[in-house]
């Protein structure tokens, strides 16, 4: 897994969120064993206790289970899974409609760029 950080959010939330899409995008399956704490924190390049943390987080939110003496599992559970998949879609909504609006584009304007974003060179708007 390849990790990105910034300074704007705190390490363990951008864990938290790196692993929940993972999770989500199918990146780590439904089932799959979790490399350790020590492991993930090492490749990530974070304290132990900061991944420790994270993975308590997704524990709480269902993603992640523990098997005492196994290990962290992604949770087999694929309605856990798709709302965390519609969850990071409806932010990702969010996020879009906020910056179109400060662009100063309106809904029905948002909504015909999207219509229109899949076809093929985006009607020459783009080179």
């Amino acid at each position: 897994m390849l990790w990105h950080f910034n300074n704007e959010l705190p390490i363990y939330t951008q864990l938290v969120e790196q692993i929940r899409r993972a999770i989500a995008a199918g990146e780590l399956e439904p089932g799959a064993r979790l490399a350790s704490v020590r492991d993930l924190s090492l490749e990530a390049g974070v304290n132990p206790n900061t991944m420790q943390r994270a993975m308590q987080q997704l524990e709480r939110e269902g993603l992640v289970y523990a098997q005492r003496s196994s290990g962290r599992f992604v949770t087999e559970d694929t309605a856990v899974i798709g709302r965390a998949r519609e969850k990071l879609a409806f932010e990702h909504v969010r996020l879009y409609r906020a910056e179109m609006k400060s662009l100063g584009f309106s809904e029905r304007e948002m909504i015909s760029l999207l219509e229109s974003s899949g076809e093929e060179n985006n009607n020459g708007l783009l080179s």
